[in-house]
């Protein structure tokens, strides 16, 4: 379908844009007719940022955002591309800052074949949207490199990391933007981007990365935090909704770093994990897996087929009759295609944007509680800010502490989206975005960058 000004020149334009965007739904905003154009065909999936904009639209009404606001929050702060060169082969490499008015650029960093310009803005999108829900003084932001770290020898992977600060160096900083790890980046790889800053800058600045080591002023709490706050997440809804964690029945797809440390923490917490899976397959038992067990005898979570179990097509774990489904991998692996499909009762999204904007219209119909991903995947940002934080003050908190604060900060935005749930009847998606983006907006209103 399309809408708007049937001008000559806009239809030649349609025309000649259907060519190179065939069977997909963009929305263009054409800022001199001041009107959108919707261009919208069967049969393949939006990009994950087509998701976010739709998101958007579908808000739009909702909180009265004026296209002025739109134009804000849909327009990145400033979109970073170059090259990294390994053995020969170049990988492309990026570092997006999407909206900074609540503070600094905050984010990960991941390495994958899959990274692409598209992903990282969304995840940059959402990283704003995280911040400003849990009450953090950081914008959004993210970066990646499109390469396979599992294919690297350590030497390799070391060169990608340094090449990956040089790239970038000028727009990091403590006060600027503060990067993290991601999906395959981890602790030593922050230690080396940290190293290639400071020799280039010829100072210490420990505060300008977080995830680092302990050595390096990294914090305690952080490699499992992530796991640990999705965990605190679920708890206090499972709870609000009357449901006893012992008998609740959860299956989790992807078992890597966040993936693991949730079954961990649930488990503690007396959940009932029936199965788990990664890339290699699923293991499933339904009297309850011990997850103490499989990690202890696991040699490298991300491969289950290292175990003595049996593994069966990890596909089949999103359509278990579960009571809790957590997808703890990528983008898009709940889709208008299998959303019927899926039988669990609640979905808690502990990987960014499992479920395009079209599963959530089914998944809703459906009547299943989707708690979603910038309230359940916000721990490790959180205490990520913990770690800033003691950087640039010098003084580091007891363990105890940050657990206590990680659960408050958690509490206290769970609690604020489910009453707004409550209060307004919308799902828990839109009351979550709703409350980022007024917050977001209010920034902006007062730095008087729009009305």
């Amino acid at each position: 379908m399309i809408t708007g000004v049937a001008t000559e020149p806009i239809i030649i334009f349609i025309l000649l844009l259907k060519t190179y965007v065939y069977k997909s739904f963009v929305i263009l905003y054409i800022k001199t007719l001041n009107t959108k154009i919707y261009l919208k065909n069967e049969g393949v999936n939006m990009s994950v940022f087509e998701n976010n904009i739709k998101r958007l639209e579908n808000l739009k009404e909702i909180i009265n955002i004026t296209d002025e606001q739109m134009q804000i929050l849909l327009k990145p702060k400033r979109e970073l591309k170059g090259n990294i060169k390994i053995n020969g082969k170049e990988y492309e490499a990026y570092r997006i800052i999407f909206n900074d008015a609540l503070g600094p650029g905050k984010g990960g960093i991941r390495f994958h074949p899959k990274v692409n310009e598209d992903e990282v803005k969304s995840l940059a999108f959402w990283m704003a949207l995280k911040n400003s829900l849990v009450g953090l003084p950081y914008g959004g932001a993210k970066g990646g490199v499109s390469i396979d770290p599992k294919q690297l020898t350590k030497k390799e992977l070391e060169d990608v990391s340094r090449q990956y600060m040089q790239l970038f160096y000028e727009n990091f900083g403590q006060n600027k933007d503060i990067p993290a790890p991601d999906v395959n980046t981890n602790s030593q790889v922050m230690a080396w981007m940290l190293d290639e800053y400071e020799k280039i800058k010829k100072k210490h600045e420990f505060s300008m990365i977080t995830g680092k080591p302990i050595e390096l002023g990294g914090c305690e709490l952080r490699a499992g935090a992530t796991g640990q706050g999705g965990a605190i997440v679920l708890d206090n809804i499972i709870k609000k909704i009357g449901k006893n964690p012992h008998e609740t029945t959860v299956a989790i797809q992807g078992f890597g770093n966040v993936g693991s440390y949730l079954a961990k923490f649930l488990y503690d917490k007396g959940y009932k994990i029936i199965a788990i899976s990664d890339i290699t397959g699923m293991v499933y038992e339904n009297n309850g897996l011990n997850i103490h067990e499989i990690l202890e005898n696991l040699k490298d979570k991300t491969y289950l087929n290292e175990l003595d179990l049996e593994i069966k097509d990890n596909n089949e774990l999103l359509y278990l009759p579960v009571d809790v489904l957590a997808p703890s991998a990528l983008e898009n692996q709940i889709t208008k295609e299998n959303a019927d499909k899926v039988k669990a009762k609640i979905i808690l999204e502990m990987a960014n944007g499992p479920t395009t904007s079209e599963a959530d219209e089914i998944l809703n119909k459906n009547n299943i509680l989707v708690i979603p991903d910038i309230l359940v995947n916000s721990g490790g940002v959180i205490v990520s800010y913990f770690e800033w934080v003691q950087n640039k003050l010098g003084n580091f908190f007891e363990m105890e502490d940050l657990e206590i604060k990680l659960e408050k900060i958690l509490n206290k935005a769970t609690d604020n989206v489910f009453n707004h749930k409550l209060k307004e009847k919308h799902d828990l998606r839109t009351v979550a975005y709703a409350l980022s983006i007024n917050r977001i907006l209010d920034a902006e209103k007062l730095r008087g960058n729009c009305e």
